[in-house]
């Protein structure tokens, strides 16, 4: 295999996966580790992939991902609106599980100063909670994903495996007919472990998001309990719900507009 044939099919297997094992390359493609560590390194260099002991992350898609500053002041009010419901859902006591969203973020903000068990993969998050003494913080490690403070990754999803909580509250990068979707390889299988650890999954997502896909499959509609959405919906928006058959609760409202 010539050097440049190489290091692309180690960049499409890291890109696919999201995360890959150096040895786990080295079965594939053939190569020896210590050639496949410097086709790592050529990409790292290159800002396409992380180096990390024992293998590489992906990381190509961060250069146009938007900073978490930008990506928050978007839909603001809406999503401080859904963050507001979603808060009201979860009584004191509780084990709550939050991912890396900037709509999980507002509903964080809102938990501030009350008795409970938070868990987050979110250092944004995290940093919330470090210093309150009303709550018990558990923090998922793993590789930290460039831009987002979000630990993705292995060691992460491994983390959760013997975790419960009454409730796990994600977010998403769409919403369509055939079910959720988010922008990352690794975010995916680190939500898929949040769904399993938890009584009730619950999505917090702006009218944005309605009719729109993303890179990675999440699930489909049944592997949900709740949508928390604003209400600003087009007629179109409100189609593409009610063809899920999803339980949607309308922020700031009391009623489902969708069963």
């Amino acid at each position: 295999m010539l050097v440049e044939e190489r290091r692309q099919r180690v960049r499409e297997l890291v890109e696919e996966r999201g995360f890959v094992a150096l040895q786990d390359l080295a079965r594939e493609i053939q190569a020896s580790e210590s050639t496949l560590r410097r086709d790592l390194e050529y990409w790292h260099q290159l800002g396409l992939v992380r180096r990390t002991h024992g293998g590489a992350m992906f990381i190509g898609d961060a250069a146009t991902l938007p900073a978490l500053e930008e990506r928050s002041a978007r839909q603001l009010d809406e999503k401080r609106s859904i963050a507001a419901t979603a808060a009201a859902r979860i009584k004191d006591g509780e084990t709550v599980l939050l991912d890396g969203g900037t709509t999980t973020l507002e509903v964080a903000r809102l938990l501030v100063g009350r008795p409970l068990q938070i868990v987050t993969n979110s250092l944004p998050i995290a940093n919330l909670f470090a210093c309150r003494p009303e709550t018990d913080l558990v923090f998922l490690g793993g590789f930290v994903y460039p831009k987002t403070g979000v630990a993705l990754g292995p060691p992460t999803v491994r983390m959760m495996q013997d975790l419960h909580v009454q409730q796990t509250f994600l977010s998403v990068g769409g919403l369509d007919a055939r079910g959720l979707y988010n922008s990352n390889l690794l975010l995916v299988d680190c939500e898929r472990q949040m769904m399993r650890c938890a009584e009730e999954v619950v999505v917090v997502a702006d009218h944005t998001k309605v009719g729109r896909s993303a890179l990675a499959f999440l699930c489909a509609w049944p592997e949900i309990d709740t949508l928390i959405i604003d209400p600003d919906l087009t007629e179109a928006q409100k189609a593409v719900l009610e063809q899920t058959g999803a339980r949607v609760v309308l922020a700031g409202r009391p009623e489902e507009f969708a069963t």
